[in-house]
C-alpha cells in the first residue's frame, strides 16, 4: 500500500471542506448572478412602463396605452375615500355635533369653513405650480391625505377633553379647518395624477369611475359610522355623533392605502431641472386668463354666474343638516335618512341633466337645474315639518348634481379645446372663493340680521337668502349665448 504523501497529509482530510467552501462559493455567485438579472431585467421593464408616458417639448404628455389595472383601480378608489371624510365630517356629523351639542353658533361654524377655503384659494395655485414643474403629484397627495387622517382622528380626544367650553368649541372648530384645508388641497393633485394612467380619449371613462366610487364611498362611510353613531358599536365607550370621527380616520385611510402602495409618479422631473416658482408670477398668470376673458362672448358673464349659484351650493351643503336639527328637528342617528334624501335623486338627476345637456344643450339644461334649485330652497325655507322638508330635500338632491354634470360642457361652447384648460382654472378658483363668502352670507343673516326672531326665522332666512344667489345666476346666464357645437371639430372644419 502506497504510503500517503506529505501533501495528502496536509490536505487529504481537509479536502472535502475546501470542496464545500468552493461549491458555497459558487453558490453565492450564482445568486448574485441572478438577482443581477432579475434588476436588469426590473430595469427594462421599468423603462418600457415609463417609455408608455412621454414629455413633449411642449410640456403635454404623450400617453400610450393604459396604465396597469391595479394602478387604475387604486386611483379612482381614492374618490371612495376621499368622499368618507367628506360626507361624515364636512357634511354629516361635525357640524350638527359642534352646533347643536356643543353650542357652537352659525358665525363660528362658518368663519371656520370660510377660513378653510381661503388657505385652499392662495395654497392652491402656487403648490399646484410647484407639483407641475416638478411633475411629481404623488407626495402631495400622500402627505395632505396623512395629515387629514391624523387631525380628523385627533377630533376623537379633542371631544373628550376637559376644557372650558368656549376654549374647546374653537380649538375643535380649527382642528375641523386644518382636517379641511388638507383635505380640499390634496383633490388637485390627485386629479392631476389622472392624465398619466390612461390616454385623453379614456379620461371620462377612467374619471366616471372616481365619480362612481365617490358616490359608493359616502354611502359607505355614513353606513359604517351609523352604529359607532348609535352606540351598537363602539371606541372607547363613545356614542353619539362624536364617535363618528374615528372611524371617518380609520376608513379614510384604509382606502387610501391602495394609491399609496400601487400609483406612481410616471415621468418626475429631476430636481436640478426645476425653475424657482413666485406667487408672484402665479398671480399675474391668473389675472391675464381674467383679462382674456373679454376675447369670448358671455365668458365672464359665465364665470360670476358660476361664482353665485356655487356660493348657494356649497352653502347648502354646509348647513343643511344643521338645519334639520335645529329648526325641524331631526333626531340624533337620522342623519342617515337626510343623506339618503339628497344622495340617491343626485345620482339619478346627475345622470339625467347629462343626457339633457346633449339632448338640449347645456345652457338650457343649466337654466332648469338653477330653477328646480330656486324650488327645492322655497320648499325647505317654508317647510312646516320633516315631512314637508324630505320633499324640498329629495328635490334638491335631484338638481344637486345637475350643475356640475353642464357646467364643464357649458364651458366648452365658449372656448376652444386649446385654451380651456385656463379657463377652467378659473372656474374652480371662482368655486373656491364661492365658498369663503357664502357661509358668511349665512351667519350674517341667521345671527345678526334675523337672530333675534329666533334660531327657526333666522336659518329660514339664510335658506331663502340662496334663492337670491340662484336668481342672480339665472339673470347672468340670460346674457351667455347659446354656442352649442361652436367649437367642435365639425364645426370647425365646416367653418375652413
Amino acid at each position: 500500500m502506497r504510503p500517503p504523501t506529505r501533501a495528502s497529509v496536509i490536505f487529504g482530510a481537509d479536502g472535502s471542506a475546501a470542496n464545500t467552501r468552493d461549491e458555497s462559493k459558487k453558490r453565492v455567485a450564482d445568486r448574485i448572478r441572478r438577482i443581477d438579472h432579475l434588476r436588469r431585467t426590473a430595469t427594462i421593464v421599468f423603462r418600457c412602463m415609463s417609455a408608455r408616458v412621454e414629455v413633449l417639448p411642449s410640456g403635454e404628455l404623450r400617453v400610450r396605452g393604459r396604465a396597469p389595472l391595479l394602478e387604475r383601480l387604486s386611483w379612482a378608489l381614492y374618490d371612495f375615500s376621499n368622499t368618507i371624510f367628506s360626507m361624515n365630517i364636512a357634511t354629516l356629523y361635525f357640524p350638527v355635533w359642534i352646533v347643536a351639542e356643543r353650542g357652537a353658533t352659525a358665525t363660528g361654524w362658518s368663519l371656520a369653513t370660510s377660513a378653510s377655503s381661503a388657505v385652499v384659494l392662495f395654497a392652491a395655485p402656487y403648490f399646484g405650480a410647484r407639483s407641475d414643474v416638478s411633475r411629481r403629484r404623488k407626495p402631495w397627495v400622500v402627505g395632505l391625505t396623512l395629515a387629514c387622517v391624523a387631525v380628523t382622528a385627533l377630533l376623537d380626544p379633542l371631544s373628550r377633553a376637559r376644557l372650558p367650553p368656549g376654549t374647546q368649541v374653537v380649538i375643535l372648530l380649527a382642528a375641523f379647518a386644518l382636517a379641511d384645508v388638507a383635505y380640499q388641497l390634496a383633490l388637485p393633485f390627485y386629479n392631476a395624477m389622472m392624465p398619466e394612467l390612461v390616454a385623453p380619449a379614456e379620461h371620462g371613462r377612467l374619471s366616471g369611475l372616481g365619480t362612481g366610487l365617490g358616490y359608493a364611498g359616502s354611502i359607505a362611510g355614513v353606513l359604517f359610522a351609523a352604529p359607532f353613531v348609535s352606540g351598537r358599536w363602539s371606541v372607547g365607550g363613545a356614542s353619539g355623533r362624536q364617535a363618528a370621527f374615528l372611524p371617518t380616520a380609520a376608513l379614510f385611510l384604509f382606502f387610501s392605502l391602495p394609491l399609496f402602495l400601487f400609483c406612481r409618479d410616471h415621468v418626475p422631473r429631476p430636481r436640478s431641472e426645476r425653475p424657482d416658482i413666485r406667487f408672484r408670477e402665479i398671480a399675474a398668470k391668473i389675472a391675464e386668463a381674467f383679462r382674456e376673458t373679454r376675447k369670448y362672448p358671455g365668458l365672464r358673464r359665465f364665470l360670476f354666474a358660476s361664482y353665485l349659484y356655487q356660493d348657494a351650493l356649497g352653502t347648502a351643503i354646509a348647513f343643511m343638516a344643521i338645519y334639520a336639527v335645529k329648526v325641524l328637528g331631526l333626531a340624533k342617528g337620522e342623519e342617515v335618512r337626510l343623506f339618503a334624501a339628497l344622495t340617491i335623486p343626485a345620482i339619478v338627476g346627475s345622470f339625467l341633466a347629462g343626457l339633457a345637456s346633449d339632448r338640449i344643450g347645456p345652457r338650457r339644461t343649466l337654466f332648469l337645474v338653477l330653477w328646480g334649485w330656486i324650488a327645492g330652497l322655497a320648499a325647505i325655507a317654508l317647510a312646516p315639518t320633516l315631512s314637508a322638508f324630505w320633499i324640498g330635500g329629495a328635490l334638491l338632491g335631484f338638481v344637486f348634481g345637475g350643475i356640475w354634470s353642464v357646467e364643464r360642457p357649458l364651458l366648452l361652447t365658449l372656448v376652444p379645446d386649446a385654451e380651456a384648460g385656463r379657463f377652467f382654472g378659473l372656474l374652480v378658483l371662482s368655486a373656491r372663493a364661492a365658498a369663503i363668502a357664502g357661509p358668511l352670507v349665512w351667519a350674517l343673516v341667521a345671527d345678526r340680521l334675523f337672530g333675534s326672531f329666533g334660531v327657526g326665522v333666522g336659518y329660514r332666512a339664510a335658506v331663502a337668502s340662496l334663492i337670491l344667489f340662484m336668481l342672480g345666476a339665472i339673470l347672468l346666464l340670460r346674457g351667455v349665448p347659446d354656442l352649442q357645437g361652436r367649437f367642435a371639430p365639425s364645426a370647425v372644419a365646416e367653418g375652413e
